[in-house]
This record gives C-alpha cells, sequence and structure tokens, in this order.
C-alpha cells in the first residue's frame, strides 16, 4: 500500500541551459538544490550540470523509453510528500522532449506543478532571426522519412504565421532541398549551436543556403526558423 501523504510534493519542471552554463537561472539553481529527486533525461549529462553548480541531489533517469513506467513511480514519490524537478538534456522539458505524460498525471492526482522558465534554443532562434515573432508556429523535429517529410512540409505550406523546426546535423542537408521544392525558395535562418562558442546564425534564401552548407561538414543542434508564406 502507497502511503498518501495530505501536503503531496510539488513537480517543478525546470529549463536548463541549451549551451552556455551561464545562463542557468538563480532559480533553477535553487530549485534544483531544494527538491527530494530529479528526473533527468540523461543522468550522466544532467550529472555534469549538476556538479558544476554545486547540487547533490539524487537523479533518476526520466526519458522517451522508460516514462510510460516511470512517471506513475515518480506520482507516488510526490503523493508521499517529496518534490521532483524535471530536467531534460537542454533547454525547456515537454518541448520536443519527454515529460508530457508525467504532468497530465500530475494534474490527475491534485499535484501542483510549478514551471522554472529559462532557456529556449526556439525563442533564442526566432528573435535573431528577423522574422515577424508576435505570432509563430513550433513544430518541433521534421520527420525522418522523405515521404512523411514532403507531406508534413506540405501541410505547412499555406501557414502565414513564422515557422520554427529543430533539426539535426546529419539530416540537414537532406531536409532543405524538399523545402526548396515545397515552400518555393523562401527566406529562412539556420541557427547552429546557439549560446555556445561555435555559435552560428545564418540568414538567406534556401538555394542559398543550400548551396553554402554544400561542401560543409555540419556538426551541433540545430535550429531552422522559416519565413512565413506571403498572401497570395
Amino acid at each position: 500500500m502507497n502511503f498518501v501523504s495530505t501536503h503531496p510534493g510539488t513537480l517543478y519542471i525546470v529549463a536548463t541551459p541549451i549551451g552556455n552554463l551561464g545562463d542557468m537561472t538563480l532559480r533553477a539553481i535553487e530549485t534544483l538544490k531544494s527538491v527530494d529527486l530529479i528526473a533527468s533525461e540523461d543522468t550522466r549529462n544532467s550529472g555534469r550540470l549538476l556538479a558544476h553548480f554545486g547540487i547533490k541531489v539524487p537523479q533518476t533517469s526520466y526519458h522517451d523509453f522508460n516514462e510510460r513506467q516511470k512517471a506513475p513511480e515518480l506520482i507516488n514519490i510526490m503523493l508521499r510528500g517529496q518534490s521532483i524537478a524535471l530536467i531534460s538534456d537542454a533547454g525547456t522539458p515537454l518541448l520536443s522532449d519527454p515529460g508530457f505524460r508525467l504532468v497530465n498525471l500530475s494534474r490527475s492526482a491534485g499535484i501542483d506543478i510549478v514551471p522554472i522558465p529559462g532557456p529556449s534554443s526556439i525563442l533564442a532562434g526566432l528573435v535573431v532571426s528577423g522574422f515577424p515573432s508576435d505570432s509563430f508556429c513550433f513544430e518541433g523535429y521534421l520527420p525522418k522519412s522523405s515521404g512523411k517529410l514532403k507531406r508534413k512540409l506540405q501541410e505547412l505550406s499555406a501557414e502565414r504565421r513564422t515557422i520554427v523546426f529543430f533539426e539535426t546535423s546529419f539530416r540537414i542537408m537532406k531536409s532543405l532541398p524538399v523545402m526548396l521544392e515545397v515552400f518555393g525558395d523562401r527566406e529562412l535562418l539556420i541557427g547552429r549551436e546557439l549560446t555556445k562558442k561555435f555559435e552560428e546564425k545564418i540568414r538567406g534564401r534556401i538555394s542559398e543556403l543550400i548551396a553554402l552548407l554544400a561542401d560543409r561538414d555540419i556538426k551541433g543542434e540545430i535550429v531552422i526558423v522559416v519565413a512565413g508564406a506571403e498572401d497570395k
């Protein structure tokens, strides 16, 4: 039988740096030091972050492959009065990272959920793009297969808002030609390694960026910001 406290713990959704450790907020550090357990997407990666800030709270792994069975375990821990912080490898949890199931189970169980905002590669790419930012949409990672990729972009071809995608360094040169085919030669910005030592931001027509990147060995985390469709 699980003991249920009259005062359940709290679930904190804590944003962590996307590269530059100087972006870690004081509130995030204080929160991570105060909780009973930290649920990390990758405990080895997060261990380095926690050690840097002198945070000695125990971790447990929480990722896409164990979320279904791990979420109820964490709920029981919080119902016994302990608080948990959820962090991802970088940036804000749940944005193309695990946590959706845990948040919804917490809501159903009456557990308070507190956001601890901070770095976001989505917003970092958007605000330096020069494209309208008063209204935009985030579409996460593009599909891997060429057929699904093309269908996804066709669904978005008439979208007038600025569009933000995540993409991997080894797939971007497969995605850009399909964007050119479906979107036409629109302008876009590629943000690579944002906030890190080798940060790079390049903007231009899709055809120009394909030519520019053709002979390069592309590495790092990538955000693509695409101009919305123009009025016909």
